[in-house]
């Protein structure tokens, strides 16, 4: 009985991940000049919302020491502090309201762009 020799299959992305860690382009050459600097407004655009993102992210990491810093201890919801409560339960949900606000906004700006891309084309013709 032969063994058949194992091929490894990856997908076309999985490559271009690869040859982008080597320092390779990751850009396809298909791209023309108005595709290539559409492509990296959005980039910039979506890097923006990231900023934003981790600036309000760090916000509340940080934000929140100081503001806990400035609560009594004395003062309890129930049996627990309030200082426990904030730092078990409040972080968690705004860190992925967060993440939830950043991807819409990304989305968003690759859909505005998809659209002014239709537009273009509809106009050409």
């Amino acid at each position: 009985m032969t063994r058949q020799r194992r091929v490894a299959v990856t997908s076309p992305q999985t490559r271009v991940a690869f040859a982008a860690r080597r320092g390779v382009s990751a850009v396809p050459r298909s791209l023309s000049g108005d595709e290539l600097r559409a492509a990296a407004r959005i980039r910039r655009r979506q890097l923006r919302v990231a900023a934003g993102t981790l600036a309000a992210a760090a916000l509340l990491l940080v934000g929140l020491p100081v503001l806990l810093g400035v609560v009594p201890v004395a003062l309890r919801l129930g049996p627990v502090p309030v200082v426990w409560v904030a730092v078990a339960l409040l972080p968690y949900p705004v860190l992925a309201g967060l993440a939830h606000w950043q991807l819409r906004r990304a989305e968003r700006t690759e859909d505005g762009a998809e659209q002014i891309g239709r537009d273009r084309q509809d106009h050409a013709r």
